[in-house]
């Protein structure tokens, strides 16, 4: 039997099984819900368990693990598309819908597959709430707010981004601040120790490692600017949100300034 003749017979069954999709209201009630920043509504959503609902959804798999995922991807792919729509950072969201799609690889349970849906959404509504409530600016901040996030890793100067915006350092100086409250040396040391501060919760890296991987002058510097900001050296913030097995002796002789 061909693929054409499968499918007038899948027809024919679903016509009399009266198999109908939900509204497409509801899906996009719930997209723009992502791309606004309505957090309240994503969690609301994600509490009722509407991802796992199969009334009105399509059958991608007779297997229901491999059926969730194969929505799982379906839904990051959308709300994906929506949000560089909305304004988010085009790198930053395919780079967010990659890392959520391939932790799927890893999981074989209907309820491993919906709690990460639901740290997807949330993630990408988060991301969209700040987005949001920084709208307005101009599209040489908002290019600068690019370059910075896809070149953290590197050392980062007021020169560079005049150059790759094509404005002059002390007017971009000014457009930036007056735009997002901050300037474009704080926002960059900001968004360096924000990074910082997930390699200390997530990953293993030496406090000499994080030093070197975001560029910073010297691993003093390191510890005094991440102390500047959250109020403890790194190794008191690794201990505190992570099971690192850093001990007391590399603490003292690492984390002083």
């Amino acid at each position: 039997m061909d693929l054409l003749q499968d499918w007038h017979v899948q027809e024919t069954l679903d016509s009399e099984e009266e198999i109908f999709h939900r509204s497409t209201n509801e899906e996009n009630l719930f997209f723009h819900a992502v791309c606004s920043g309505d957090i309240d509504f994503v969690y609301q959503n994600c509490k009722e368990k509407r991802f796992t609902e199969s009334e009105g959804v399509g059958i991608l798999s007779r297997d229901p693990v491999t059926n969730l995922k194969y929505h799982f991807v379906i839904t990051t792919a959308f709300i994906t598309r929506l949000c560089v729509e909305a304004g988010m950072e085009n790198e930053l969201a395919f780079r967010l819908s990659d890392f959520y799609i391939l932790k799927l690889d890893n999981l074989h349970t209907t309820q491993a597959v919906t709690d990460l849906h639901d740290r997807m959404v949330l993630d990408f509504t988060g991301k969209m709430r700040l987005l949001v409530r920084n709208i307005g600016t101009s599209k040489a901040t908002g290019a600068c707010i690019d370059y910075i996030y896809t070149h953290i890793k590197e050392r980062i100067t007021i020169e560079d981004l005049a150059d790759y915006t094509g404005l002059s350092t002390s007017y971009l100086s000014r457009l930036f601040k007056k735009e997002t409250g901050i300037s474009i040396s704080d926002y960059i040391r900001e968004k360096k120790i924000e990074k910082a501060q997930n390699l200390l919760k997530f990953c293993d890296y030496s406090l000499i490692e994080i030093t070197n991987y975001l560029s910073f002058s010297s691993q003093s510097h390191f510890i005094q600017l991440f102390k500047s900001y959250t109020g403890m050296t790194p190794l008191k913030y690794r201990n505190l949100h992570s099971h690192s097995s850093w001990n007391v002796a590399e603490e003292k002789k690492t984390d002083t300034v």
